[in-house]
């Protein structure tokens, strides 16, 4: 390796890992705040949350690499053309196509090594992050009452007006549910005030005063429920032990989900795919038989079964024509349930058309999937042919102008793989296409591009000065 190619690969490579890692924290952070509501107000250690986001980062990389590569490529060409180091090298017989060369093959091995990571790394953070997320949401809130609002605790659902003293364990107004077994309300109490009393780790101790208790009991027969429909009582004092032996008894490491579309690596992604291809055509096959045979054509005494496929509209074998003998077929019977055959008949139609396009739906998406981990390795080459070629064009380096092309540029080829695997996954598109659409795109884009700096064009600003000069000559008048 050259001595300019070691200086151009150590000065990308210093902008690249800024850039990866100032957009992986800003996609960590946003990570963060989505998921927000399923961490707070469960009494998670610093331990467990870090888990969290440490098994959910591989996703991010994916997401985040195209758009690192792009911009680290468009601010290293910018800064190399806007110091005349190009003019240099072109001074010593080196164009600037021959000094992507090495970064080419750089990223060549980025696109293969993103690949492998999509396929090993991302997939076993996958099964950590989905499991993780599961147990968390096994999870209850923790036992603080809050005011104004109802509290589950346990079975239990209990609202307060406010509450008082060193450890707030002082209840006012208080509203209290108990929940069957069977999701009813049975059971609520009402008092004026109460006091919260945790004596042990195994229960907690409410004690109410001056209130009333209303229960509806379930009797044995008829009879005893309208003998005995609900109960009433007041209290001046009223203790409930509520049980929390239990409470967020959930073990967190547990992983009960390991086979999901995201979780599987291209092999695994195959194999399911063809095994839901193949289950898809039998459950075709199978309705189509059970329907035709439920169908009111079979149900005619003097047709075989055999004869309802060869009856048609027009001619001789007319549908009409096996109704013109009152005496060999039941017309009244067979004409006032077809209405209402026919709609039972549009029903089960309907319904197996939903369940047909899930079905195809998920295959799409395992086919999605497994293509998306492909496209990913042309994508990288063909953003940073994109990035360093617009850099030597435009001749701008640092975080103006650069930023804002590679964030127009990203979003544009990020919308479009959107809008491909969207259309994709109803089949409105093939999912083969819907997951390179994008790459596709960028691609003519790239080598358009490359071909500009190749023939040592510059981007020409003086449509953009004279729009600046004009502004500032409108503003001083």
């Amino acid at each position: 390796m050259k001595i300019l190619d070691k200086y151009i690969l150590k000065f990308y490579l210093t902008r690249f890992i800024g850039v990866f890692a100032i957009c992986f924290l800003i996609f960590i952070i946003q990570t963060f705040w989505l998921y927000i509501d399923e961490l707070a107000g469960k009494g998670l250690d610093i331990i467990t949350i870090g888990k969290f986001f440490i098994y959910f980062s591989p996703k991010l990389v994916p997401l985040v690499l195209p758009l690192s590569i792009l911009l680290a490529s468009l601010t290293t060409y910018g800064t190399l053309s806007e110091n005349y180091e190009f003019i240099a090298m072109k001074s010593n017989g080196i164009s600037i196509v021959r000094s992507m060369i090495t970064l080419f093959i750089f990223h060549v091995f980025l696109g293969v090594g993103s690949f492998y990571f999509s396929n090993h790394v991302a997939t076993f953070g996958e099964v950590k992050s989905y499991n993780l997320r599961k147990n968390l949401a096994k999870l209850k809130p923790t036992l603080s009452i809050r005011e104004g609002i109802f509290n589950d605790i346990g079975n239990l659902n209990i609202k307060v007006s406010r509450k008082y003293g060193d450890n707030e364990q002082y209840l006012e107004d208080i509203i209290l549910h108990s929940i069957s077994d069977d999701e009813i309300n049975r059971l609520v109490i009402k008092a004026e005030s109460g006091e919260v009393r945790n004596n042990n780790d195994n229960f907690l101790q409410l004690v109410l005063k001056n209130g009333n208790r209303y229960e509806d009991l379930v009797g044995n027969s008829a009879s005893d429920q309208q003998k005995y429909p609900h109960s009433r009582a007041s209290f001046d004092e009223y203790i409930l032990n509520i049980d929390i032996s239990d409470f967020n008894n959930i073990d967190l490491d547990e992983e009960n989900y390991k086979s999901t579309y995201k979780m599987q690596k291209v092999d695994q992604l195959r194999r399911s795919s063809d095994t839901l291809i193949k289950q898809f055509q039998e459950d075709k096959l199978t309705f189509s038989e059970s329907f035709l045979n439920g169908h009111t054509m079979r149900k005619l005494p003097n047709i075989r079964p055999d004869q309802v496929d060869e009856l048609e509209i027009d001619g001789n074998t007319s549908f009409l024509n096996i109704l013109d003998d009152p005496q060999s077929y039941e017309l009244n019977s067979i004409l006032s349930r077809a209405d209402n055959e026919a709609d039972i008949y549009l029903r089960q139609l309907n319904n197996k058309k939903k369940t047909f396009f899930l079905q195809q739906k998920l295959i799409n998406i395992h086919k999605l999937t497994m293509n998306e981990r492909y496209s990913l390795v042309f994508a990288c080459i063909f953003l940073f042919l994109i990035g360093a070629s617009l850099g030597a064009i435009i001749r701008k380096g640092g975080l103006g102008l650069p930023l804002v092309l590679s964030i127009v540029i990203f979003l544009t080829y990020h919308y479009i793989g959107v809008f491909g695997k969207n259309a994709a996954e109803d089949n409105s598109l093939s999912p083969f296409l819907g997951s390179w659409i994008s790459t596709i795109v960028i691609a003519p884009f790239a080598l358009y591009l490359t071909k500009i700096v190749s023939m040592d064009r510059e981007f020409n600003f003086n449509l953009f000065d004279r729009i600046i000069s004009t502004i500032q000559n409108y503003r001083k008048r």
